[in-house]
């Protein structure tokens, strides 16, 4: 009997399938050591050597594993391929005690895979088990010893972490871009002609032979003058100029960029987004999820082009085998996202699959399939058009052949112009001068954020996802109305407390430059060790001198003329993790607070009548209303009180989030005739 173990049940189950009777798949359920919650566990002293024990949650797995192998002639160690399955690979091995294994790898979950990898089955690669031993330990380090300075110095519950405080600081920066800027006013010149009854636009380029930048007209004086000069013009076509254009498709996916076109597209947060992922892969549908390689399998490549020439036609597949290259640092070795068969299309999989699966599969499908077809093309045209010494251009676009489009659609503009020939005159039926502003930078939302991340080299593609989550768990950061990324009062507070004394630990060159001696040690170039001391000697010097050097009367504390109506001691403004509150200065002993006026409704609380309701929120970060005498009394609601009685029973008028005003009794009458 083989034994084959893998990380979980979805992924044991699908690989039983393709082994015969002589194998059976265990999973480990993730990790089997750790290090401890309660304590650093790291010898900071001794080289950084790691304690790693057996979480609970593992103890029964390995117990199970351990009756497994006495019945087993053989183990195999089927993780994942990347950092993180290499260590669950030595972990299983050090928490079994195995001396006799194989470890095997695969790009998907699929029969010939399998087969394979069990033909050439290789020792576990203690590169890249040092890598994310690094890397745990180099997170661990952060959290266990900036986490409590901030709890002392700003609030208890907060965190910091070594990706996450750079993301944070990316969002906190753009948020203070955004407030600084100033718009700049400019104008832009249009001319509407008409030619055999079809109306077309040109916009200003030239005056004279200088082209006229988008900013070069300041002012409507400057704007007035320029269409006062063209009065009495004539306008000329000065010349046409018709072109085929092509549009390629774009490469398949890695992590990253799946990510951000799934919130473009589907609206999935980066998160929610690998979870499908991990399903799909671990049924077999799509190859591994977590890496920033282009390559593609001379294999895939083949069944592409069988494919869509099969479906579309010969015209439809690019003639070539389309290779990409990814930029950087990535592990070409690895492949790119892709469906496992492309003769698996997104309909034949939908019945079987739950709805956000489907539509993930789906854009998967598509965007390898599109990146093998024929170019679309486009027949573009561009028409210069003179009057007095200025020059207008009219352009015009119209598709020739869909090629990658018909599979993969993209946004583009048809506008087709009449023809125009070289020394025509045109029929103007109106100059229009137009007032823009400049627009301040966009806030992050999850796909460009995810997209900074990549750019400055900051995480790996398995840590985007747990980051963004981690800053909002946090209440680090929040999302507008528009579901953009916005900085809170407290992430705002943590991340200038961070540039300020540990500008290191959020620096994006200096976190760029801890990946890149990561990769290194996964390369077998550098030592962990080595890695591990040249961050935590400087860090730990310095995190000494910031206990003695920061106050948290200057970070967390507020004077206010206010008395504490329980001891009569004066009341401060403190900063807790959810925001600032009235406290009492002589805390523990007195243990009053409440809600800032700004979180007040003015609106009676009432239940207790003595009151006020306060916008709160809970640990999720949901926002609700309740008592500022919580938790004397308990009384809280959903939704926005409006300060009205209900004239029917006089309970609280609420607006619901459908901007409905109704009564807060669920039973009143009145809500009858809202629903009317």
């Amino acid at each position: 009997m083989n034994l084959v173990i893998v990380e979980s049940p979805t992924k044991g189950k699908t690989i039983q399938k393709f082994l015969g009777q002589d194998f059976i798949v265990r999973s480990s359920f993730g990790h089997v050591r750790d290090l401890p919650k309660s304590k650093l566990g790291i010898d900071l002293k001794n080289d950084f050597q790691p304690e790693y024990v057996i979480p609970s949650k593992a103890k029964k797995t390995i117990s199970d594993l351990k009756k497994d192998l006495k019945k087993s002639d053989l183990v195999i160690l089927a993780t994942d391929e990347d950092r993180e399955g290499e260590a669950i690979a030595w972990h299983l091995k050090e928490a079994l005690n195995l001396k006799d294994y194989q470890r095997i790898t695969f790009h998907e979950i699929t029969k010939p895979a399998i087969e394979e990898a069990l033909k050439s089955p290789r020792e576990i690669d203690i590169n890249l088990v040092d890598a994310q031993q690094a890397r745990r330990i180099l997170d661990r380090i952060v959290g266990y010893k900036l986490s409590p300075f901030l709890w002392k110095k700003v609030a208890r519950g907060l965190s910091a972490g070594r990706v996450q405080s750079v993301a944070l600081r990316l969002v906190v920066e753009r948020e203070r871009e955004i407030k600084k800027f100033t718009p700049q006013e400019y104008w832009g010149i249009e001319a509407q002609f008409k030619k055999d009854l079809k109306e077309f636009s040109a916009l200003l380029i030239k005056s004279g032979e200088k082209a006229i930048s988008k900013l070069e007209i300041k002012s409507k004086k400057e704007a007035d003058k320029i269409v006062e000069d063209l009065k009495e013009a004539e306008y000329i076509v000065e010349n046409s100029e018709k072109k085929e254009t092509k549009r390629n498709p774009l490469p398949p996916f890695t992590t990253s960029t799946l990510q951000q076109e799934a919130w473009k597209r589907l609206r999935f947060p980066a998160k929610f987004t690998m979870r499908n992922a991990q399903q799909l892969y671990e049924k077999g549908y799509i190859t591994y999820h977590r890496t920033d390689s282009l390559n593609l399998s001379q294999q895939s490549l083949s069944a592409a082009q069988k494919f869509i020439q099969g479906n579309y036609g010969e015209n439809y597949w690019a003639g070539f085998y389309r290779k990409y290259k990814a930029k950087g640092r990535a592990q070409e070795a690895h492949e790119a996202i892709r469906p496992a068969f492309i003769d698996k299309t997104p309909d034949s999989l939908k019945d079987g699959l739950e709805k956000s699966q489907a539509d993930l599969y789906d854009l998967i499908w598509r965007r390898f399939s599109a990146s093998q077809m024929a170019p679309a093309v486009f027949d573009s045209t561009s028409v210069d058009i003179k009057a007095n010494d200025y020059t207008f251009r009219a352009t015009g676009q119209t598709l020739k052949f869909d090629g990658f489009l018909k599979l993969y659609p993209m946004k583009f503009q048809e506008n087709e112009l009449p023809d125009l020939s070289k020394d025509e005159i045109l029929e103007l039926i109106k100059l229009v001068s137009s007032q823009h502003f400049t627009e301040p930078p966009a806030r992050y939302n999850e796909a460009s954020l995810i997209k900074a991340l990549e750019e400055n080299g900051i995480g790996r593609p398995s840590t985007y996802a747990p980051t963004l989550s981690t800053i909002q768990e946090r209440n680090y950061i929040e999302k507008d109305s528009q579901r953009k990324f916005i900085p809170t009062e407290i992430g705002t507070i943590v991340n200038d407390l961070l540039v300020k004394h540990f500008p290191e630990i959020v620096d994006i060159q200096f976190t760029a430059k801890m990946e890149k001696e990561l990769d290194e040690v996964a390369e077998g170039k550098d030592s962990w060790v080595k890695t591990c001391r040249d961050f935590y000697t400087p860090f730990s010097k310095n995190l000494k001198k910031k206990y003695e050097e920061v106050s948290k009367k200057d970070i967390a504390q507020e004077a206010t003329n206010k008395l504490c109506p329980e001891c009569g001691a004066p009341l401060i403004i403190r900063l807790g993790r959810f925001g600032k509150f009235y406290a009492c200065s002589k805390f523990p002993n007195c243990r009053y607070t409440k809600s800032l006026e700004e979180n007040s409704l003015n609106v009676k609380c009432p239940k207790c009548e003595k009151g006020s309701i306060t916008q709160k929120r809970t640990k999720s970060r949901k926002i609700f209303y309740g008592c500022d005498r919580f938790p004397e009394c308990d009384f809280a609601l959903w939704d926005k009180p409006t300060g009205d009685k209900c004239k029917e029973c006089g309970s609280l008028m609420i607006e619901t989030k459908r901007k409905q005003i109704k009564c807060s009794n669920k039973d009143c009458k009145t809500n009858e005739k809202v629903a009317e």
